[in-house]
């Protein structure tokens, strides 16, 4: 017992002055400190609806009080299997993927429903998001709007797609592959899409023109050394207050 905590002690040594750790526990500081959360940008999105029909969906819900509770919106509903958050309050226990298909079927709600703001927060690996996107696109109002969490990971070792490799420099914080399937959005002429710089980076999609998609496919393997060195260019990185006043004038 005792040779296992020195050995703890010092690899807790070792981590604390190496390079690596020490650059991403400063990238992790200045994330932890911005301001903006994604429900800031979630309620200032559903004030653009009327309050008495917008719908708001979440999809990876976890602890309702780290976001879905602070939502304001009457007719609101939520989805998640469970397997992070035992208790699990949510509509609807239910994948994602489960939940479309029977939305589509007509099994749950109505499958002519419309959502006017979809948030995306469930598994960070690039081809679920996408899929979650995609499924979101076909329930999604014309002026509705598809907020995605994790889009802007501070380095590689938080873009990893092993969630539980808590010895990387980026220990258990986790952005996972979501950047991965942000890009691919802003690479279709059919989206509009940008990325709010705070908390972890709020990506959102929208079907209507707010913002210019990329032209040219500069990172087609998607390298995370491309897309680090290309990152505002990448994500169409900007402000809170830019957005709003984009979203503003339109």
């Amino acid at each position: 017992m005792l040779n296992k905590i020195r050995k703890q002690s010092l690899l807790g040594k070792q981590l604390l002055e190496d390079k690596f750790f020490l650059s991403a526990k400063k990238l992790t500081d200045i994330e932890d400190k911005k301001e903006i959360f994604r429900f800031d940008v979630i309620n200032y999105l559903l004030k653009r609806f009327d309050e008495n029909k917008s719908k708001y969906l979440e999809i990876g819900v976890r602890n309702p009080s780290d976001n879905f509770n602070k939502i304001n919106c009457k007719n609101k509903y939520s989805v998640d299997p469970g397997l992070e958050y035992e208790i699990n309050p949510v509509d609807f226990k239910l994948s994602s993927d489960d939940f479309f298909s029977q939305l589509r079927q007509n099994k749950i709600l109505d499958a002519t429903i419309k959502f006017d703001v979809v948030f995306i927060d469930g598994l960070h690996l690039a081809d679920q998001v996408y899929r979650d996107i995609i499924n979101s696109l076909e329930f999604l109002s014309e002026e509705g709007f598809i907020v995605v969490h994790d889009c802007n990971p501070p380095t590689e070792y938080h873009a990893r797609e092993n969630h539980s490799f808590n010895l990387s420099p980026a220990l258990n914080n986790w952005n996972g592959s979501v950047w991965k399937a942000f890009y691919k959005c802003i690479l279709s002429a059919e989206l509009s899409c940008c990325c709010i710089d705070s908390d972890w980076g709020i990506g959102v999609i929208s079907k209507k023109k707010y913002f210019n998609h990329l032209n040219e496919n500069f990172n087609p393997f998607f390298e995370f050394t491309i897309f680090e060195q290309n990152r505002e260019k990448s994500l169409n990185l900007i402000t809170f207050e830019i957005f709003k006043n984009t979203l503003d004038k339109k």
